[in-house]
């Protein structure tokens, strides 16, 4: 009887173990891949941001569904909210986790984008 707690005890501590591993990873955006994208403001939608689903990340009223390319060029479409419309023709770095989505954007210059990315755009022209 003392063996089988003693095993029970143990597998339920490798399993918390597990468990505070698994969410310590999930919770730190380690995995993560960056993608590129440029602000299209005819791809926006404004949604109701309190619309029966619990969000953690705030008020979204905005939501923007961009074709992105990873840093070697392979494209995904990716959906993300954000509290404001983005400035129209700006390039956007996402920070994407699977399961999570997108963790955060920011903004970058055409010159920050890698050369596989900047395949797909057209440099700016400076005024």
């Amino acid at each position: 009887m003392k063996k089988q707690i003693k095993i029970a005890t143990g597998a339920a501590a490798v399993l918390l173990i597990g468990l505070i591993g698994f969410c310590a990873w999930f919770l730190s955006g380690s995995g993560s891949t960056g993608y590129y994208s440029q602000i299209d403001n005819s791809r926006v939608e404004q949604v109701d941001a309190k619309g029966g689903v619990i969000s953690l990340k705030g008020n979204l009223p905005y939501s923007y569904t961009l074709l992105s390319y990873d840093e070697k060029g392979s494209e995904k479409e990716i959906t993300f909210g954000t509290s404001r419309e983005l400035k129209e023709g700006a390039f956007i770095r996402l920070t994407v986790m699977p399961v999570r989505g997108v963790l955060d954007w920011s903004e970058v210059q055409y010159d920050e984008l890698p050369p596989a990315v900047q395949a797909h755009y057209t440099a700016p022209v400076e005024e």
